[in-house]
């Protein structure tokens, strides 16, 4: 048969063989989801994408060896925080202000990836690999504000630190790792094609009569398919092609010669490895690990979303002290003004004046210190709702919040065994913990099956099919007369005999044929047993992973108490500093008809300027310190919510706009009204009634 012939046949068979394995290797795989166009305020469709499903072979048949691309990050502000601005001014309620952090917030912004970096681990585990873990903790890299005590395993690393159950351990060489997804050799879920196409010319030397000095030239065409399953069962299959042709072998048939051969094989795991539970862990970890992404990034937002209110309610302290210590100052100057008038009148000695110029300067001081502390939360509200201050406007621009605290008339009573109810029910942290001890649930079952010999059962059946044509230097009629004799020639010798008959000519087509009809089947069953003796590296794993659930589930109760005790404080906290409110209303009352007295005095002359300034004084104070008392109950009010984990559902956040990184419903904050003393041209859209929160 002719080589090139031949060679076509090879590449056929190939070709055939290759594209019905890729069609049955995609029939096992899911489509990817079509990307759902979501419609932002920017009037932008935002694909979201869901990285748990393979590219499929169809209809590129390249797909999935191809890289994907991802679009870079985008660093660029939505334009929401375009619209609020106004004269050079950001004007700012709550509301805005929880909706741009959604939008903008790095730390979110950073969090979100963690999602489809879940996904990705999903579809690892999915062709049987191990998975790679995903970042559980919280990112509060943002300046500024504050959260609870365990409100976040905060991280400084990228995408967060992912803390263990008996939290992050440091070895004598690195970090400690865990027996979390340790069992048996999983097999590739994805089929596997291997294949060899090879032309090989060799020169063979004389080493004896029987096999002279020859060329040889050998093309070989090999092909296997392998293919795990999720019950513990292997399949290969392999097909064997060579043609082999020898220049000078009078002691060989056929030149050249065809080989073909296949074998169909199952294995099945019957101790080590066997079932669903063994082979199918790392699948059932990376989903459950995709659920624990969504509760991290849930205890992102509340962590985030209590940081940011805390700026903002610190921006309102320090815009109201800074109202009140200009009016201070503004009062300190009239009187200064009065007093100076009075002095050259002669009614009050010079040393009056003394006094009011260093209550001036007094108040100055103030006035600068409360003017920087201002400038510094309005730089930390920008950061935290930006994701760059390169913008020379923003940069610029002052940030005038438009909301104010609105304290209901009377503090609601909710049993504290109801709130601790509340908060074991939705603390993200409790959730998290219960994840991962499922997974670790999961985990030990495959260490156990781990603990076991390896005994599988093994059956196989396959056929081999010979060809070619006879080699001409085996006929008698090319050899010498003398060498006929032998016996060892094919075809009639110089006598007329024939002792050997001439091999008929066999294509490849006829060779595949006799892998089919059984010409030379092979066949076959058996087991393989594996015993290690002792055994001790699987004993320390298997103890190991009890230790370590056991070591989890103390965690989980420890949670637990911390939780009661962050609801009892947090209850605690809010009576206290509401009463601090009404303490502080008292203040200013007393302050305000104190200094309304010393003025009327001061007018009649039965005070002195020393007096009035040192009511008006404490006129400030008691302002200043009546905010302080109100910021601090917004804030007591803010740390109960993320104490009971309902802080996301009170103020109306709405997680997949949070996931999108658009937001298309403004939040509801509780316990906030507008601002009634701005201009006119900066008054805000009106909102929709703020609902209270559940009691």
């Amino acid at each position: 048969m002719p080589f090139a012939r031949l060679a076509s046949n090879i590449r056929l068979a190939a070709a055939a063989v290759l594209f019905a394995t890729l069609t049955i290797a995609s029939w096992a795989q899911e489509p990817p989801a079509t990307p759902t166009p979501q419609n932002t305020p920017e009037a932008r469709p935002l694909p979201v994408l869901n990285y748990s499903q393979p590219v499929s072979h169809f209809p590129n048949p390249i797909g999935p060896y191809t890289a994907r691309h991802l679009a870079p990050p985008n660093l660029a502000n939505t334009a929401r925080i375009d619209s609020l601005m106004h004269d050079g001014k950001l004007y700012l309620s709550l509301n805005d202000a929880i909706a741009l952090a959604l939008e903008n917030n790095l730390d979110v912004a950073i969090s979100r990836y963690n999602l489809n970096i879940a996904d990705t681990d999903v579809l690892r585990a999915k062709a049987g690999a191990s998975i790679l873990g995903v970042n559980a903790g919280v990112v509060l890299n943002t300046p500024g504000g504050g959260v609870g005590v365990i409100g976040a395993n905060s991280g400084a690393s990228t995408g967060g630190t992912s803390l263990g159950a008996g939290g992050a351990g440091a070895g004598t060489n690195g970090l400690v790792s865990s027996t979390l997804g340790f069992g048996s050799l999983i097999t590739s879920f994805d089929p596997i094609i291997t294949g060899t196409l090879q032309s090989d010319h060799f020169h063979i030397l004389s080493s004896s009569t029987f096999s002279p000095a020859s060329p040889q030239n050998t093309t070989t065409g090999n092909f296997a398919y392998n293919q795990g399953f999720v019950w513990g069962t292997n399949l290969s299959v392999g097909f064997n092609n060579t043609r082999t042709t020898l220049g000078d072998a009078p002691f060989t048939t056929l030149s050249p010669q065809l080989n073909s051969n296949f074998r169909f094989q199952l294995t099945q795991h019957l101790l080590q490895g066997f079932g669903l539970g063994a082979n199918t862990r790392f699948i059932r970890i990376a989903k459950n690990n995709r659920e624990l992404s969504d509760v991290a990034f849930r205890l992102q937002l509340t962590d985030s979303l209590d940081q940011i209110e805390n700026i903002y309610w610190d921006l309102v302290f320090n815009y109201e002290n800074a109202r009140v210590q200009n009016e201070s100052l503004a009062f300190a100057q009239k009187t200064l003004s009065d007093v100076k008038k009075q002095v050259e009148i002669g009614s009050l000695a010079p040393i009056e004046v003394v006094r009011a110029q260093s209550t001036v300067a007094q108040d100055q001081q103030l006035v600068t210190a409360a003017q920087t502390n201002l400038q510094l939360e309005q730089l930390l509200m920008k950061n935290a709702l930006s994701r760059s201050l390169k913008d020379p406007m923003l940069a610029t621009a002052e940030v005038i919040p438009t909301s104010t605290m609105d304290l209901p008339p009377e503090e609601p009573v909710v049993p504290t065994e109801d709130l601790i109810n509340e908060a074991l029910r939705h603390r993200a942290e409790l959730v998290e913990s219960r994840i991962d001890l499922n997974s670790r649930g999961l985990s030990n079952k495959a260490v156990r099956n781990a603990l076991l010999p390896t005994l599988d059962a093994y059956a196989y059946y396959g056929g081999y099919g010979l060809g070619g044509t006879q080699n001409p230097s085996n006929l008698c009629a090319n050899q010498p007369v003398a060498e006929q004799s032998a016996g060892f020639c094919a075809g009639p010798n110089a006598s007329g005999q024939t002792f050997i008959p001439a091999a008929p000519t066999v294509g490849y087509g006829g060779t595949l044929n006799q892998l089919i009809n059984s010409t030379a089947p092979d066949k076959g069953l058996g087991i393989q047993l594996n015993i290690p003796l002792r055994n001790r590296a699987a004993q320390a794993v298997q103890i190991r992973s009890e230790l370590e659930y056991q070591q989890a589930e103390m965690r989980l109760a420890q949670i637990e108490n911390q939780v009661q005790v962050e609801v009892r404080n947090a209850q605690f906290t809010v009576q206290q500093n509401r009463a601090s409110v009404d303490s502080a209303r008292a203040a200013v009352e007393l302050g305000r008809q104190s200094l309304d007295a010393e003025q009327k005095k001061f007018q009649f002359g039965t005070s002195t300027t020393t007096l009035v300034l040192q009511y008006e004084s404490q006129m400030a104070t008691a302002e200043s310190t009546l905010v302080n008392a109100m910021v601090a109950y917004e804030k007591a009010r803010i740390e109960l919510d993320r104490a009971t984990g309902t802080l996301l559902d009170h103020n109306g956040i709405s997680i997949d706009d949070a996931a999108r990184g658009q937001v298309t419903r403004l939040p509801n904050a509780p316990y906030v009204t507008p601002r009634k003393d701005l201009p006119s041209a900066a008054q805000p859209a009106p909102q929709a009634a703020t609902p209270q929160p559940p009691q």
